[in-house]
């Protein structure tokens, strides 16, 4: 089954066509009824929630790439270790 959706970009809104299988149209409808808005609007969040985990993915393996190349020296952050503040959990 195909649907057809609006994606936002700026003010232009592009119509789009996509194929998805039923079970995950029954699925996408049912969260579409539960919070009360429309299949564009769900699949656009969704698509902007999918492409901001790929560019935290890419920046954490970016990170762990940096300290793969650069590791942590021993003692390097002990200078900071009194400045900070542990409160008594309650």
């Amino acid at each position: 089954m195909w649907i057809e959706f609006h994606i936002a970009i700026g003010e232009a809104m592009k119509t789009i066509q996509m194929t998805i299988d039923e079970e995950l149209l029954a699925a996408v409808d049912t969260a579409v009824r539960d919070s009360g808005t429309s299949r564009s609007a769900f699949l656009r969040e969704a698509l902007q929630q999918a492409l901001r985990a790929r560019r935290i993915a890419a920046l954490e393996r970016q990170q762990i790439a940096g300290y793969e190349r650069h590791p942590v020296e021993p003692d390097e952050f002990d200078v900071w270790q009194d400045e900070q503040v542990w409160e008594d959990a309650p």
